[in-house]
Order: structure tokens, then sequence, then C-alpha cells
């Protein structure tokens, strides 16, 4: 975890300073680092603003193979529990096939290339979805 000096040098915000949105989208971009440094491929990025109460983003990524997708998925569940995200859930890991990591705000999801193509998630999320009523 950075310290707020660290942070300061590299141009982020404190985290007491930024809210709950600014923070996922904050977290979002290391989680895209992350990612890359993992060799995921074709991330995908997706808004859920307005679109969804499930979270704020969603994250999708290939892996090349199921080995490939479970050793993505865990650097990343570990790298967002040393950043103090202890209630990170991880699902799939068994078959490694689509992992996927909710952290309440942010939706990660791992996938080998055929199961990516077969559920098309961006499809299904990037496109115009009808406002759903959250509570306030």
């Amino acid at each position: 975890m950075r310290t707020a000096l660290e942070g300061a040098r590299r141009g982020a915000p404190h985290a007491e300073l930024l809210s709950d949105g600014q923070r996922s989208a904050a977290l979002v971009q290391e989680i895209v680092h992350w990612l890359d440094e993992a060799k995921a491929e074709e991330i995908v990025t997706i808004d859920l603003a307005g679109k969804t109460s499930i979270g704020d983003f969603m994250l999708i990524a290939t892996g090349r193979s199921d080995r490939h997708v479970g050793a993505i998925a865990e650097q990343i569940s570990k790298k967002l529990k040393e950043q103090g995200l202890g209630r990170v859930r991880v699902e799939g890991l068994e078959a490694c096939d689509w992992v996927l990591i909710d952290t309440g705000d942010i939706i990660v999801h791992v996938f080998r290339d055929e199961v990516r193509e077969f559920y098309n998630l961006e499809k299904m999320w990037s496109g115009d979805r009808p406002v759903e009523p959250t509570a306030h």
C-alpha cells in the first residue's frame, strides 16, 4: 500500500480526499495495471454508473489458458487484499474458465478466450441498458 507521501509524489490524491466514485476509479486504474503486469489480454473497462446497483465498474480480461486465468485472478486478489480490501470475494478458481473477483464496487472477470466469447459480457453491459432503479 502506498503512503500518502508516495501518492503525492506520483500525483495521486490522498485516499481520504477522494469520494467513493473517485476511489473506485483510481482503483480501477490500478487493477488494469495489475492485469497488464500479469499479461492479461483484451482488458476492457465498463462504467456501470446508471446501469446497475451491483457496482461502479466492471473489468473484463482474458487469460491464455486455465492456468493463466487462475494465476491472474490470484495475483489480482492478493494485490486487492494488500490494498486493505479484505472483503474481496473470488469465485471460479476451481475450473479457471471464468473467475470473478468482486470488491463490492468493482467486478473483475477473467476468462479463457472461448468462454469470454460465449458469454460476451461486453455486449451485454456496454450497450444502452435501461436504468435500474436504486434505493437511496
